[in-house]
């Protein structure tokens, strides 16, 4: 029973209770009556802080054992949030509820840090065992501290969540000894290639051998980190077991869902509508899930179809819940051309889907009306409902927004039953102020998280990919919650799926071999890349702390060490302590949540403010006391009724500035490819991540599938590893100094940022076979037997390494060779262009874009795979298919002028010749279109190019011999 007149205790937050014989309130100190409750005060005793904290007097220590609490409801921060229905838009109406003092404070009211740490500490020691029961202390062994839950039985914490299925040694020895089998053959055919030059075209074969070089670093590069795959299963029957008991509330850790969109026009809201009603529907408990949508744009659009979205939430969580459909995104499990009543026994099934299905087609009907509402801005702005301006009408200058739509105290759906929490984000934005595009609006979703619920753990999505798995979550929670598995691992990564890709995949858009293959090695060896969506991400993580299997630093004394330098003599490791004490590169963090255990609270306290966590973190104590909570939850010390304000601050345009977000916190800046980056300093710090791989796609999403808009989007990628590559942060020189990222993980990121280089040899070796068939010379002599068997062995080696390959990864051979010839389209397509682009951008500070203009597209089932629109990215790949065409009618016409002598080299140039059309012959295809339509610029760009190089070449002839007179003669005479 809560006693409203009764003082709260000012270190815990409840109610000071009575003495044992309830004469009257517990008092711990009568010389100022400071207030606190015995459970405290029993704590402070223990500590060693005998003294009043207030006033300085000694405690009486007989109160210790004489006082009985009264028993009460402990409050928490995140029941409080949407006591005010209309909390949030742009902070003018504010929560008003009222609760304790948000934190202690001096005679100048500034914050006391050593109370906040104090209080941090007790949150994390005290187990709440329900209503009426006095709070215990439980020091949590660190083995246990990531995901371990009070009160499991032993014989639950012995069982694993998650089981590592090794690929069997039947499939994956033969794999291994193929490829050092391949790796001998290769060094033997170098050998060979490099002393026999052919004399007669030097200029020819050198070009070929360099470009062959570099093809197979590139091999070695992305072969070797696949040596060690696994694959991976969960147990959530295991999870639901030991976190969820039958009468008890739910242990399940929180997770906080970001879902990123810019601009509703082209991202249009009901696909992010779909994406949100998908997560707002998961398999998870409701008060564990919030959901926050990044609106970049500030699109009142955005808005109005989330007030939309969260109206029909009501109807729509239910029914999904009722009957557990999949998927819960209305707009594909409606499109799904299945047997809907497979497995459905309610007889009201039918009847409640075909309503269903009549209220989301009329909610699709009002999203559509706003949507054509907003094709034309009107010249005075957007207008609210209220008769007030739209806050964003400038999207280059507005203020912070924030609304709060759903959760404990909002809005309950159709049934009554309590909804997740849904949370509208817009960033301020101003003039002169560097946004970072998508990285600096995850990152303020990070710090309002934080602020207003503070999971400890963070799902990010992208706003064309719904949860097609209503329980990926609870796949993610069986490695980040197992005790034995999750204390070092920084994310969960789900492949990526997706949704309207034609059946052929004519442009490797499904990304099988990357997703399937590369992924599940790196799995093996210290956890895949973070792909930029479908990722859960451990919090603790993105603030830049190191893993809890770090060496921890030596405690520090006041006679030999200082707070920012460590000990000047330590006792034993010196150099492990050494190595750990070169953060510049390695590990973002002031000190390792671990590191902090070795303090005591007065140093604690000296720590924080000597190390200024206002440099790192920003000028926001709330925020920064949510750091320094491991498990997440919000501080018992926070004020519900400043929350709002306090998350308006944190995503100011100005509150990065000096900090370390973006440099060695959060998303991390500098890229337009910010997943890679962001994956890759939480590997350089020591931490590993999990590939996993539910039988159901946890996640899917939408893909260009025209040839324009798939080499675009290839082109952004490119660049993003051209940048990384260009920067601080490349792998071949950063973070070699404390030997957290292994060899081969090292290998697999130096592959995702030199890639695109391979587009300069790849043009010029695909260039040769014309070359050849148009001056008859070749890149190789004449082959004796020797020779003949290691270019027989190396074709045969790259054949069977492919077979093995697909022998224990599972893919196809057709999603093999797409993935190859996609290689070669996007590399002398989209990758030299982004090579170019990268080194203008990042030494000339010049920024160009290549932009496409669409044209129109026919109206019917994959009609945007025909649509053509004009890009320069087009130009290479078709003028290199015209000089191979080109050279191929050259050839023959040459054989048959010479007789049949002249047949037998021709074999070697056209096989090379068709090599290269072969792996082009998707492009030709997508730039025939469904009715051969190709844009005139394109082909008269491709056929000057190629016909001016062929009649210079003619002209020319470089690789003749000065010495053949006769047959130079004979070329300067034909008439061009």
């Amino acid at each position: 029973m809560m006693h409203p007149e009764m003082p709260l205790c000012n270190t815990c937050g409840e109610q000071v209770g009575f003495v044992s014989n309830g004469t009257g309130v517990f008092v711990g100190c009568h010389e100022c009556n400071f207030p606190i409750c015995k459970a405290c005060l029993d704590y402070e005793i223990k500590e060693g802080h005998n003294a009043c904290i207030q006033c300085g007097t000694p405690y009486d220590v007989s109160l210790t054992n004489v006082a009985e609490k009264e028993p009460v409801t402990h409050t928490t921060m995140a029941g409080h949030l949407n006591h005010s229905q209309d909390a949030g838009l742009h902070a003018r109406n504010i929560s008003t509820v009222s609760t304790v003092d948000s934190e202690m404070i001096d005679e100048d009211g500034n914050p006391i840090w050593k109370n906040r740490v104090e209080s941090w500490k007790d949150k994390k020691n005290k187990k709440k065992k329900g209503a009426g029961k006095v709070a215990k202390e439980v020091q949590i062994p660190v083995e246990q501290q990531m995901g371990e839950t009070q009160g499991s039985t032993e014989a639950n914490t012995m069982q694993p969540l998650s089981q590592i299925i090794p690929i069997p040694k039947s499939q994956i020895t033969p794999y291994r000894v193929v490829i050092i089998v391949r790796l001998i053959i290769l060094g033997l055919f170098f050998h060979y290639r490099i002393t026999n030059p052919v004399e007669s075209s030097y200029g020819l074969w050198l070009t070929s051998v360099i470009c062959e070089i570099w093809f197979a670093i590139s091999w070695v590069l992305d072969q070797f980190p696949k040596w060690y795959p696994i694959n991976r299963v969960t147990f959530t029957d295991e999870l639901s077991a030991r976190y969820e008991r039958e009468g008890e509330p739910s242990e399940l850790a929180a997770v906080d869902f970001f879902v990123s969109t810019v601009d509703p026009l082209k991202e249009p809201p009901l696909i992010t509508a779909n994406t949100v009603l998908s997560i707002l529907a998961v398999d998870y408990p409701v008060d564990k899930v919030s959901c926050y949508v990044s609106d970049d744009g500030a699109a009142m659009l955005s808005f109005e179809s989330l007030v939309e979205t969260a109206e029909f939430a009501r109807k729509w969580v239910p029914f999904c819940k009722r009957f557990s459909i999949e998927p819960r995104a209305p707009e594909f499990y409606f499109s799904q051309k299945i047997d809907y009543l497979k497995d459905k026994v309610q007889p009201s099934f039918v009847k409640e889907r075909r309503a269903m299905k009549r209220d989301y087609e009329e909610y699709k009907v009002r999203v559509n009306a706003l949507v054509a509402k907003a094709q034309k801005t009107p010249e005075e702005g957007w207008t609210m409902q209220d008769g007030t301006p739209w806050p964003g009408n400038n999207t280059r200058d507005h203020p912070g927004m924030i609304q709060v739509f759903l959760g404990h105290s909002g809005a309950r759906d159709i049934e009554g039953n309590e909804l997740p929490r849904l949370v509208y984000v817009s960033r301020e934005k101003r003039p002169g102020y560097q946004h970072h595009k998508k990285a600096g609006a995850e990152n303020a979703l990070v710090r309002v998280s934080a602020v207003l619920t503070n999971a400890p753990y963070i799902l990010n999505l992208d706003c064309d990919h719904y949860v097609n798995n209503s329980k990926a979550v609870r796949e993610a929670m069986c490695f980040l919650m197992d005790p034995q598995v999750g204390r070092d691992v920084c994310y969960i990564q789900f492949p990526q799926r997706f949704d309207g890709i034609d059946r052929s995949d004519r442009y490797a858009n499904r990304n099988t071999v990357f997703f399937d293959v590369n992924m599940k090695g790196l799995d093996g060896i210290q956890g895949p890349v973070y792909v930029g969506t479908g990722c859960v991400f451990y919090r603790q993580a993105l603030y830049g702390y190191g893993p809890q299997s770090l060496p921890t630093l030596p405690k520090p004394s006041s006679s030999s060490s200082c707070c920012c330098c460590g000990p000047k003599k330590p006792k034993k490791n010196l150099e492990e302590f050494q190595r750990d004490s070169r953060r510049d590169d390695l590990n973002a963090a002031i000190f390792n949540l671990k590191e902090i255990e070795s303090y005591d609270e007065y140093e604690r306290s000296l720590l924080i403010s000597q190390m200024s966590f206002e440099k790192t973190f920003g000028m926001s104590s709330v925020f920064i006391e949510s750091t320094l909570m491991e498990n997440g939850g919000l501080a018992e010390s926070a004020n519900p009724a400043t929350m709002i304000n306090e998350a308006i601050h944190v995503i100011s345009c100005g509150y990065e500035e000096k900090t370390a977000w973006g440099k060695e916190i959060g998303w991390i800046y500098g890229s337009v490819t910010e997943d890679i980056l962001t994956g890759f300093k939480m590997h350089c710090r020591g931490w590993r991540s999990i590939y996993c791989m539910p039988v159901r796609p946890a996640f899917k999403g939408s893909a260009p599938i025209n040839l324009s808009d798939r080499l675009h989007q290839v082109l952004r990628w490119a660049l993003g590893s051209v940048e990384i590559f260009l920067s601080r942060h490349c792998p071949l020189w950063y973070g070699w100094g404390g030997g957290r990222l292994k060899l081969l993980q090292r290998l697999a990121y130096i592959n995702t940022i030199v890639y695109p280089f391979t587009s300069l040899p790849l043009v010029a070796y695909c260039t040769l076979p014309a070359i050849c068939l148009l001056t008859g010379k070749f890149i190789i002599p004449t082959l004796s037997n020797l020779a003949a068997v290691w270019f027989l062995g190396l074709f045969l080696s790259i054949i069977t390494t492919s077979v093995l390959e697909i022998r224990w990864s599972g893919v196809s051979i057709e999603e093999l060779w797409r993935n190859e010839q996609f290689w070669v389209i996007g590399g002398v397509s989209a990758h030299l262009f982004a090579v170019f682009q990268g080194f203008l951008k990042m030494l000339a500070g010049v920024d160009t874009n290549f932009t496409v203009t669409a044209k129109a597209a026919d109206d019917l089932e994959f009609g945007e795979l025909y649509m053509i629109k004009w890009t320069t990215v087009l130009i290479p790949p078709t003028t290199l298919l015209v000089l191979n065409l080109v050279g191929v009618v050259a050839g023959f016409s040459d054989a048959l002028n010479k007789g049949y002598e002249a047949w037998g080299p021709l074999f070697g140039k056209v096989f090379f010749a068709f090599w290269v059309i072969l792996h082009l012959y998707p492009f030709l295809k997508g730039l025939m279109g469904r009715q051969n339509r190709t844009p005139t610029i394109v082909i008269l760009w491709s056929v000057l190019l190629a016909s001016v190089f062929s009649l210079v070449w003619v002209k020319i002839d470089p690789f003749v011999s000065k010495g053949d007179s006769s047959l130079t003669q004979g070329c300067i005479a034909i008439d061009c």
